[in-house]
């Protein structure tokens, strides 16, 4: 009986993509990466201040970054973007799938604008990103993907069945393509962040936060860099053996679902 041969590990060179890296979770999860010392493309739709921000705190750090500006939910234009990164000779080996946007309304008030736009951005986006760059990672037969879920894909949330729907798509999408390309070296995990500090969360009131904390077992919301550790865990070879999981990041608060 003969012993499976390790996956090649990962040049040192290979890029690292994160969408929606402008802020919160996504930014530092890009400056982690960059920290563990992958030069980082950091994606971003709108937020071009936030984005050249994280690039100028990866480089003071000592870490190579560069922004790239394309909404993942229009597929022509992610194409394009994508097409141009990749002319670079250093492969695409680590991508983050993060941008997700929010358009919550109880369901009977949710316009189809609303829907779309969650659905576009947080699922379309997985799709029109990932698609163009599996194949390289099949031919170099070594990848990692990691999607950015949500509790709530388990949990449900009143007013987020459009969040909710897409993010716990991201699970069996990721799941699925984990299945697919497994004999080929690349993983693809999927991470459930609960409530985390955030600008998302720092308009709620203080009420609110105090009611959600009483509901998760740690008593506090995580810290973006705190979700950025585990991503980045998933990213590295220490994670080698780690496919198609679905791993919560919520303090407790999912614990049963």
């Amino acid at each position: 009986m003969t012993t499976p041969s390790r996956p090649t590990p990962a040049p040192g060179a290979t890029r690292a993509l994160v969408t929606g890296a402008s802020r919160g979770i996504g930014a530092a999860i890009a400056k982690r990466l960059a920290a563990a010392g992958h030069p980082v493309i950091v994606n971003y739709r709108s937020d071009e201040a936030g984005a050249a921000a994280v690039v100028a705190a990866i480089e003071d750090a000592g870490g190579v970054a560069v922004a790239a500006r394309f909404d993942v939910g229009d597929r022509a234009a992610t194409a394009a973007a994508l097409e141009a990164l990749l002319h670079d000779e250093r492969p695409i080996g680590v991508l983050v799938n993060n941008a997700g946007v929010a358009r919550d309304a109880v369901f009977p008030a949710m316009s189809g604008e609303q829907w779309d736009a969650v659905l576009d951005t947080t699922l379309g986006g997985f799709f029109n990103v990932t698609r163009p760059l599996v194949m390289a990672m099949v031919q170099r037969k070594w990848g990692r993907i990691v999607n950015l879920s949500s509790i709530s894909a388990l949990r449900g949330n009143p007013g987020q069945v459009n969040y909710a729907a897409a993010k716990a798509g991201l699970i069996g999408f990721g799941r699925s393509l984990a299945r697919e390309l497994g004999s080929r070296g690349i993983t693809v995990n999927v991470v459930l962040p609960g409530f985390v500090q955030t600008d998302m969360t720092a308009v709620l009131p203080d009420e609110q936060v105090a009611t959600i904390k009483t509901q998760v077992a740690l008593q506090r919301l995580a810290t973006p860099d705190e979700v950025a550790g585990v991503v980045t865990f998933l990213a590295s070879d220490a994670a080698s053996y780690i496919t198609g999981a679905v791993v919560p990041v919520d303090g407790g608060l999912g614990m049963g679902h």
